[in-house]
């Protein structure tokens, strides 16, 4: 009797933030995972499963037309057959509104849009059954009623990083009728916690960060709503996603995260001074044309349609990064390896 093959997804962007521990999840649960990656912040994150008999890598840039035959199987990787991939977790882009604007909008539109319009055909080519894309809840921008945003809501995008993701989700909505692919869209609350491949320039992580390493936390923008939920929590909501009904997801966007995990500014203040004693806070009133949210989100659609309930809570991903932080797992967290971009607005 021939053995059924393990699911097999690709990741682009896998050596980063999320991609490096998801690809340790799929693993885990019996998937194959190829990653595709340009190790822009170097490839240690994956170093862990390198001799995994079911993880591939392979090196380049999504936006390179040889990159994407490769990680599609019509290169072999080494010695090893090409590859069927039942899915595509497109994870690559210029993330986050600080590096768009560092690189300037023709790099950003060029990764996060048509980036993302090639990987997509490459999928659909290949016959993948699902394609996840990585969008982010800054699509919503500034909330005009001051209520919990939906699906459904307007979307207001205050920064150039928003407006590409908007742009790739109605592209993968609305341009791609005949596909054999289908599209989910989860649009991502602001994530915290570790992974392999830890950010510090996300606003738990940094906060817990400078309050152990200074003592002393400058807060801007004071009083603003966000949306936060655990790195680790978003690898279990892609992988409801690649395992749910394809009537429930197909070219269905989600907001990722739970209505616990929003909080005000001042709020996850006060959680960091709680559990790192001696944290001072200095407020400096600042106007700039930046990626402006103040939103509170409503997660019931991923609740109620997917059953997604996030595990772990802010003030776990507090203790969390203050442990590796405390016990010197992390030598030099102020590299810039562990930022997307070196300017944060808190």
């Amino acid at each position: 009797m021939t053995a059924t093959p393990a699911p097999h997804a690709l990741i682009t962007g896998g050596a980063g933030y999320i991609g490096s521990l998801l690809t340790g999840v799929l693993l885990n649960q019996g998937w194959s995972v190829t990653v595709v990656d340009d190790l822009l912040f170097g490839g240690t994150s994956l170093l862990g499963y390198w001799h995994h008999p079911r993880f591939r890598f392979t090196k380049g840039d999504v936006c390179d037309p040889a990159t994407l035959r490769a990680s599609a199987g019509e290169i072999a990787a080494g010695d090893l057959p090409p590859a069927r991939f039942d899915a595509v977790i497109h994870l690559a882009a210029i993330v986050g509104f600080p590096a768009c604007q560092m690189v300037g909008p023709q790099v950003a539109w060029r990764y996060n849009f048509e980036g993302t319009k090639r990987v997509f055909a490459v999928a659909d080519a290949a016959h993948v059954e699902r394609f996840v894309f990585a969008s982010t809840y800054s699509n919503y921008g500034l909330s005009a009623d001051g209520k919990p945003v939906t699906e459904e809501s307007p979307l207001n995008p205050q920064s150039l990083y928003a407006e590409t993701k908007i742009a790739a989700e109605q592209y993968l909505r609305e341009q791609t009728a005949g596909a054999t692919t289908m599209p989910i869209l989860f649009r991502f609350a602001t994530l915290f916690g570790i992974s392999p491949r830890t950010r510090f320039d996300l606003i738990v992580n940094q906060f817990v960060l400078e309050a152990m390493t200074r003592r002393k936390l400058i807060i801007y923008q004071r009083g603003y709503a966000r949306s936060f939920v655990h790195v680790r929590d978003v690898c279990d909501a892609i992988l409801l996603g690649l395992t749910a009904s394809p009537a429930i997801v197909n070219r269905e966007i989600f907001n990722v995260g739970s209505d616990e995990g929003n909080y005000t500014k001042d709020e996850i203040v006060a959680l960091v001074q709680r559990y790192i004693e001696g944290t001072v806070v200095e407020y400096k009133d600042l106007t700039f044309g930046g990626d402006m949210r103040d939103i509170r989100v409503s997660f019931a659609k991923i609740r109620e349609r997917l059953g997604f309930k996030p595990r772990i809570s802010v003030e776990q991903g507090i203790r969390e990064v203050a442990s590796v932080l405390l016990n010197g797992v992390i030598k030099d967290a102020l590299d810039s390896q562990y930022r997307n971009a070196q300017f944060i607005v808190q």
